[in-house]
């Protein structure tokens, strides 16, 4: 069985959604849920996704956060929003 993770987290998905949609996400204290995240960033997927490939660009981006750990970046930004 191979190695799945990808830069200290659990897949290559995970980080780079992380990295692209979440990084120095502040709540002002606020924890944030892994359910929370994972609908941000489906409204923002179907909202930005448009034009001609729609269905297509939408259903390539839906399937590749389907493979995003949400609890995993969920505690990372609870944790980063404790420390200040």
């Amino acid at each position: 069985m191979s190695d799945k993770t990808y830069n200290g987290w659990t897949n290559y998905e995970t980080w780079r959604v992380n990295l692209e949609m979440f990084d120095n996400w502040a709540t002002d204290g606020e924890k944030v849920s892994a359910d929370r995240l994972e609908d941000f960033a489906r409204d923002y997927i179907i909202d930005e996704t448009e034009g001609k490939y729609v269905s297509l660009t939408r259903d390539w981006a839906l399937a590749f956060i389907s493979n995003v750990n949400w609890h995993e970046i969920a505690e990372h930004i609870n944790e980063a929003n404790e420390e200040g």
